[in-house]
């Protein structure tokens, strides 16, 4: 047998990621756009259903209260997907609820303060109001670190073997949130899962007016024939004598949300009365702001690179960490109940429709504003059942995780020290979190239970977090294991001309600021 040549063998780094049929400032039709942004609605109402549906009830409030959440998040992520794509850092991200704040809003829920309110309603309104002001002083720390350019200064010492495992458990780092849930409803989960990877994958050669209809809307066409069969299952009386779980997981009509919302509301700020504020809460809050930073980050890098674009330099990631600081300061004033990072999975479907275009995820941000503020019909897209998001997540997450992944060919694979580094970095960053969920699970505190709850919360809320973890471990062992003789080797010469705006020409077409306002903000 011919021996192969080396050219057959080796596949040659690339500073963009070929393939994608619209790049960052490149735009389909306003018809495919439009279509495409309500894609990305539908997709971005999983995490803005989920984490209301959760937290909610346990702050004692009612189904109307859970529905004017949903409304007042989504109403926010429109306004914050909006200012990052225009002034923050341009890229195609949509900016949502984030998990990271779980374990600190939960610590607030439990607070004896708070517990010992009698009144249900009265309980929901003032934890809402103690989160919210938890919020927005916490908010203050990524608006420093982003505007005053100290998180650019940060990231001089990331390097992409470094950024690598921090990119992958941004993806990898949620599967909790994946086939856990779609297990809730098999019925609906795993059918959504099948169709959406035939339509992605196997069908996308099948195209309409030179369109690859199955391709490009994979994720529309899936959730509709999968709903619409769920509520078919619904209407037959499939679940009838079903287990209460079982029903309000796969039942359309359990969630409540259509018949709770109004025809028209408008969410404002302080809707839920006066933020209350606690030096405790706010400390602990602390915690899930800075691993909104590193989770926002590395999606932030991984967007870059499913946009066809070049990484951000360290002054454009520095900006939108700040505008994001910003959106979470709206999340407090609104009252959304969590804050901000970005989207993950919307990330991942700029990838599955090869689609990076800025205009679309703005046109996202206009229909998460309309429906927010058209109740009923915002409601109506809420109420698709969760297995049919999770099942998507499915694919998505785990496509981020692989964009991590390639961050990796600019790096030397055949060094111990970065396969050293590698390995330990993404081991640690899933084995540590998935001990703290365990933990806690089993005692219900967490790890770190001393008699400072503020410490306690802001310990455990930087450990839960896979990306935090990775990042701790990656850039401590990056920047101190043999590094003045390793620059080659961790990819830094690629690097390097992307840290700064002039550093590549490109980065000006894909980072400069629309109105010509980098007049007003020269970049460095």
């Amino acid at each position: 047998m011919e021996a192969s040549k080396p050219e057959e063998i080796n596949h040659p780094p690339m500073d963009q990621l070929q393939g994608l049929e619209y790049c960052i400032d490149s735009n389909p039709s306003w018809v495919e756009s439009i279509a495409l942004g309500f894609q990305h609605y539908i997709l971005a109402l999983g995490t803005a259903v989920m984490i209301p549906s959760f937290l909610v009830p346990l702050m004692g409030g009612s189904d109307d209260d859970k529905v004017r959440v949903i409304q007042t998040l989504l109403f926010v992520e429109g306004i914050n997907t909006l200012l990052q794509t225009l002034f923050g850092t341009r890229l195609p991200t949509v900016v949502g609820g984030s998990y990271a704040y779980m374990v600190p809003i939960i610590s607030i829920i439990h607070d004896s303060s708070l517990v010992k309110i009698q009144d249900p309603h009265l309980r929901f309104l003032n934890t809402m109001r103690a989160v919210q002001g938890a919020m927005i002083v916490a908010s203050s720390i990524q608006i420093i670190l982003g505007f005053s350019q100290l998180w650019a200064i940060c990231s001089r010492f990331f390097s992409p073997l470094g950024m690598a495992p921090v990119i992958a458990l941004v993806g990898f780092g949620l599967f909790d949130r994946g086939f856990p849930v779609v297990g809730h409803c098999v019925e609906i989960g795993i059918p959504m899962l099948v169709l959406f990877v035939a339509f992605s994958q196997y069908l996308k050669s099948f195209h309409t007016r030179q369109i690859p209809i199955l391709e490009r809307f994979a994720l529309l066409i899936s959730t509709t024939i999968i709903w619409a069969y769920a509520h078919l299952l619904t209407a037959s009386g499939a679940y009838k004598h079903r287990p209460e779980l079982t029903q309000h997981n796969c039942r359309t009509d359990r969630a409540n949300l259509i018949s709770s919302a109004p025809w028209i509301k408008i969410p404002y700020p302080l809707e839920w009365g006066a933020p209350t504020f606690n030096v405790g809460h706010a400390f602990a809050m602390t915690a899930a702001v800075l691993v909104s930073l590193i989770e926002s980050t590395g999606a932030y890098k991984g967007a870059s690179r499913l946009a066809s674009a070049t990484p951000p330099p360290s002054h454009v990631l520095s900006r939108g960490i700040g505008w994001q600081g910003i959106g979470i300061l709206l999340n407090g004033l609104f009252g959304t109940a969590t804050g901000s990072s970005v989207s993950v999975e919307n990330v991942g479907l700029l990838g599955s429709t090869r689609v990076g275009s800025r205009r679309v995820i703005q046109i996202s941000a206009g229909f998460m504003i309309f429906f927010s503020m058209l109740g009923k019909f915002g409601a109506f897209f809420a109420s698709i059942p969760l297995p049919i998001f999770a099942a998507a997540h499915c694919i998505l997450f785990g496509l981020v995780a692989s964009v991590g992944l390639s961050f990796l060919q600019f790096t030397n694979m055949n060094s111990l020290r970065n396969l050293f580094i590698t390995g330990v970095a993404l081991f640690l960053g899933l084995s540590i979190p998935e001990y703290f969920r365990e933990y806690t699970a089993k005692a219900l505190h967490g790890p770190t239970h001393t008699k400072a709850r503020w410490f306690n919360d802001f310990l455990n809320t930087i450990f839960f977090s896979s990306p935090s973890v990775a990042l701790i471990i990656a850039a401590f062992l990056d920047n101190t294991l043999d590094y003045k003789d390793s620059g080659k080797d961790r990819g830094m010469p690629w690097w390097a001309k992307f840290r700064s705006f002039k550093g590549d020409t490109r980065n000006e077409e894909f980072y400069t600021l629309p109105f010509n306002l980098n007049r007003f903000f020269p970049p460095s």
